[in-house]
C-alpha cells in the first residue's frame, strides 16, 4: 500500500496542538467499560471549543460482547442512551463501525464508520484545519478509512488513546492488541499522531465511587447514568478506585497542557507485542503525563452546568 508522503515542515504543523474550535470526530467501543461513556458526554458538554462531527462505535471483544460484531453493535446502542439522556439527536451523526478487526495491514473492513470518515475528510482542502480523529479504542475504523483512501491522512490528525509508555515491559494494551494491523497501519502510514499511552500515562486518571457520588450523580438523566454506570462495574467499593482514562482524548484537545508531550519517532509495534524504535521514522506526538485534577476539575464543572 502506497501511502502520500508528507514533508517534515507540513508534520510539524498539524503536529502542534489545535487553536481555536476543533472539528473532531470521536471513534469510541463505547460499551467496553465506563470510561467511553464519559468521554463522550465530555466531549459534548465542551462545545464551546470541540465542533463534534460524528460519533463512530468501534468493535471490541471481551467479556462483556461476544465477538467484535457484538462489541461494535453494543457499543452503537450504548452511544444512543447517552445522546437520549443528552437530548442530542443521533440521525446522521452516530455510524456503525467494523463488524471485526483488519485481517492485515492492507486491506481495510468497510464501515459506515469508515465510509462517513472518508467522506468528511475528504471535503476538506489539505490547506484547511484538520480534522481531529479521536479514537480511544481498537483502531480499526479509522485504519480501514485510511486504507480505503490514503489521501485522508493530508486532512486528518489522529488523537488515540492506544499503546503503553515507550519503557513499559509490552505494549500488549486492549485497544492496540486486539488489532495489530489496524495499530501498524496508523504507525507506519505516516498520518500525523498524537499518540495518548495507557500505562504509565494515562492511567494517572482515577476517580473513586465518594468523588463520582459527589460531582456526578445529581447532575441530570446523563450525570445519574454515568454514577450507575462506574458504581455498577464493580461490586466491592471499598479502597477501590476506577481509572477514566479516555477522557485524556478530550482534554488534549480542549488544552494541551493537561497532557504535556513531545516529538518522538513513530514506534514499530513488534509481534512480541512490544515497542521497538528507528530514529529513521517520522515524527508523531506522545504524551507522557497527564495533570489528572485540571481534567476532572473541568469534567465535574462542566457536568454541574
Amino acid at each position: 500500500m502506497q501511502f502520500p508522503t508528507l514533508s517534515e515542515p507540513f508534520r510539524l504543523t498539524r503536529l502542534q496542538p489545535p487553536t481555536g474550535k476543533v472539528p473532531m470526530v470521536l471513534d469510541t467501543d463505547t460499551y467496553n467499560e465506563v470510561d467511553d461513556q464519559f468521554a463522550v458526554v465530555y466531549a459534548l458538554l465542551s462545545l464551546e471549543k470541540l465542533d463534534v462531527r460524528a460519533l463512530y462505535a468501534a468493535p471490541f471483544f471481551n467479556d462483556r460482547s461476544c465477538g467484535p460484531a457484538d462489541g461494535m453493535e453494543k457499543s452503537y446502542q450504548e452511544i444512543l442512551r447517552l445522546l437520549e439522556r443528552l437530548d442530542v439527536s443521533p440521525e446522521n451523526f452516530v455510524f456503525r463501525g467494523s463488524d471485526r478487526y483488519l485481517p492485515d495491514a492492507a486491506h481495510p473492513v468497510e464501515s459506515a464508520a469508515a465510509r462517513d470518515l472518508v467522506a468528511k475528510a475528504m471535503a476538506r482542502s489539505e490547506d484547511d484545519e484538520p480534522l481531529y480523529v479521536v479514537a480511544i479504542g481498537a483502531i480499526t475504523n479509522v485504519a480501514s478509512a485510511i486504507l480505503m483512501e490514503p489521501e485522508i491522512i493530508r486532512r486528518i490528525v489522529v488523537v488515540w488513546l492506544g499503546g503503553h509508555a515507550f519503557h513499559w515491559p509490552n505494549t500488549r494494551e486492549f485497544n492496540l492488541w486486539q488489532d495489530v494491523p489496524a495499530a501498524r497501519v496508523i504507525f507506519d502510514c505516516g498520518v500525523p499522531v498524537v499518540q495518548l499511552p495507557c500505562m504509565s500515562v494515562v492511567s494517572h486518571l482515577h476517580t473513586t465511587v465518594a468523588e463520582i457520588e459527589r460531582y456526578v450523580a445529581g447532575r441530570g438523566a446523563i450525570g445519574d447514568y454515568l454514577a450507575e454506570t462506574v458504581k455498577g462495574y464493580h461490586k466491592d467499593h471499598f479502597g477501590w478506585s476506577k481509572v477514566i482514562w479516555d477522557i485524556a482524548a478530550i482534554a488534549y484537545l480542549l488544552d494541551a497542557s493537561w497532557t504535556p508531550s513531545c516529538l518522538v519517532h513513530s514506534p514499530i509495534v513488534t509481534d512480541q507485542g512490544t515497542w521497538s524504535f528507528d530514529h529513521g521514522r517520522h515524527l508523531i506526538r506522545s504524551a507522557y503525563h497527564v495533570h489528572r485534577d485540571a481534567i476532572f476539575r473541568d469534567l465535574f464543572t462542566k457536568l454541574k452546568k
